[in-house]
């Protein structure tokens, strides 16, 4: 009897496109994730992007294609909120698409790019023009592609109003042939089938829960002598930027309702680029609620290091191994890496049930504290269990990681990309 086999297929030189992959918002780490799937399954990558921190031999800066560029920050603003355009805006789009799509040919002739990779650049109209060049590079080219979904322009309020309908229909996503559509979660799977009439496949956000979690060493281990908590203390981690949607106001209503000294609560994150109302909202419950709350972003960054004040930073890997229980009582993620951090580092967590962990991780079997937008007394309770019961967090960490390897490794999203190539090129199986 013969044995179909999924094999990766021919090398391909697979070129990643995007405003930016830089820093560690989700985009640039998932992106950062498949290339090295990608790259171990023998296939070369490339980067296009306005802002880089990519290895310079194998990127191609495009500053014009970065959605905070003042030519394009000029013409966004002009586009949503308001149901029409002018023609000088039209204009102004289609100038900087047509910059931007000689950046594009350059891009793909310079590295001879075989397979294109749009990183959300084709689903959320953060930068409108390159969602446009993109879209007419590949219809004038025919260039197999594997368009990669985050956020859809539906997904945020903040678009619904718009002056660019047209430009939207064309592009966020365009029905091209030659597209391999991928999203993120079952939700954003059928909200595309059903407003656009394309199919995709979920390729959930991964860790590589095939590599050990690293642990404390002789740089962390002073991390909670650091940041002032004695090791009685319980290290209440909430691993967020803090902005609206994380729900952080939860997590200062379970520390308060604990009442017990030994809680504390730590914000790893800074505010971010959404205002300071929130923060104040923030401060001034944690003020109300006479609850120890550290706020540590000035010792946390990508890298190990110091800070302008000679002080010790540390990773976010450095600071989970510390943690005795992880905050996620987001009301909204297109997926939540926090959340599979959190496992992957064998923490317990206590996650309000937003729609995407309700419809397709909740039902998988994690072991977690489930809250639904409510801090109740039965929440409070299972929390206080968890955190003076060793045993059961080591019992729930060990459960959750082994669903991490089954759901979410590297393995999951090697299959499904070593598919997606197959599709398009019709080899490897």
């Amino acid at each position: 009897m013969s044995v179909c086999i999924l094999t990766t297929g021919a090398p391909r030189r697979i070129g990643f496109i995007s405003t930016r992959f830089h820093g560690t918002d989700g985009v640039t780490l998932e992106a950062g994730k498949w290339a090295q799937i990608l790259e171990g399954m023998g296939h070369s990558c490339f980067w296009m992007g306005g802002l880089l921190d990519t290895p310079a031999a194998t990127s191609y800066h495009a500053p014009l294609a970065f959605f905070n560029h003042p030519e394009v920050a000029e013409v966004q603003k002009r586009l949503f909120g308001v149901t029409t355009r002018s023609r000088d805006t039209t204009n102004r789009i289609h100038a900087i698409k047509e910059q931007l799509k000689d950046e594009i040919y350059r891009y793909i002739e310079k590295f001879r790019i075989e397979v294109l990779i749009p990183q959300n650049i084709l689903a959320i109209p953060m930068h409108v023009p390159l969602g446009l060049a993109v879209t007419e590079v590949l219809a004038e080219t025919g260039l197999p592609t594997i368009a990669h979904h985050h956020d859809f322009t539906w997904e945020r309020e903040r678009f619904i109003v718009s002056a660019v309908n047209d430009c939207l229909r064309a592009a966020f996503p365009g029905a091209l042939p030659g597209i391999e559509h991928v999203v993120i979660n079952s939700m954003a799977q059928k909200e595309l089938a059903r407003r656009c009439s394309l199919s995709s496949v979920v390729i959930p956000n991964i860790l590589d829960f095939e590599t050990p979690p690293p642990g404390i060493d002789d740089y962390n281990a002073d991390l909670r002598r650091e940041i002032g908590l004695r090791d009685e203390d319980w290290f209440i981690l909430q691993p967020t930027r803090v902005v609206a949607r994380k729900g952080i106001e939860h997590a200062i209503e379970l520390v308060r309702r604990l009442n017990d000294p030994r809680a504390k609560l730590i914000l790893s994150h800074p505010a971010g680029d959404e205002g300071s109302a929130y923060l104040q909202m923030l401060r001034d419950r944690i003020e109300d609620a006479k609850i120890d709350v550290r706020f540590i972003d000035d010792r946390v960054n990508e890298e190990r290091g110091v800070n302008a004040q000679g002080k010790k930073v540390y990773t976010l890997f450095d600071v989970y191994p510390h943690a005795d229980l992880v905050t996620y009582p987001s009301h909204y993620e297109g997926f939540g890496n926090a959340f599979l951090e959190a496992i992957y580092f064998g923490k317990p967590v206590v996650v309000n049930t937003y729609a995407v962990y309700a419809r397709d991780i909740d039902p998988l079997g994690f072991k977690t504290i489930e809250m639904s937008q409510l801090v109740t007394r039965d929440i409070v309770e299972q929390t206080r269990r968890v955190l003076e019961d060793k045993a059961l967090r080591a019992e729930w960490a060990q459960t959750n990681y082994q669903l991490g390897v089954k759901y979410f490794s590297y393995s999951v999203a090697r299959r499904k990309l070593a598919a997606r190539l197959a599709n398009l090129f019709g080899e490897g199986v």
